[in-house]
């Protein structure tokens, strides 16, 4: 009977787990690890809230940041998730959205949400302090 309880309670901890790769499975833009550290002073754009910023890293991942309040950033890539990314896959940031030239797709860029199949793909952000974020996935 203990051995039944113990079964139940590791398979239910084991199917709360929550894995990322689902939430971004996305067949168009691959998904790499990395970690980038941005200096808000060097990007003045982020120190005020809803204005998005387009940044590379230095590993050539693009990627969208805004702010929305000193607590909370949001990061995602930069092309469109809705075709393989081309010249004008590059998602334009205006505001709280971003538009992909190709086919006009709109994107909410606090919520990801657009009017495509895929959304955004998301990047964690970390706030370090009142001057650092850093941007990983």
């Amino acid at each position: 009977m203990k051995n039944l309880i113990l079964l139940i309670l590791v398979t239910a901890l084991l199917l709360g787990c929550n894995n990322d790769t689902i939430r971004n499975n996305n067949p168009y833009i691959p998904s790499y690890g990395f970690s980038y550290i941005i200096n808000l002073n060097l990007n003045g754009g982020l120190k005020s809230p809803i204005n998005p910023v387009s940044i590379t890293e230095p590993s050539g991942i693009n990627m969208i940041v805004i702010k929305v309040s000193d607590s909370d950033y949001r990061a995602w890539n930069a092309n469109c998730p809705n075709h393989t990314p081309s010249s004008c896959s590059r998602l334009i940031p205006n505001s709280t959205t971003a538009k992909c030239s190709c086919e006009n797709y709109e994107y909410n860029l606090l919520t990801g949400v657009g009017n495509a199949q895929y959304t955004l793909i998301p990047y964690r952000v970390e706030v370090l302090s009142s001057n650092s974020i850093r941007v990983y996935n």
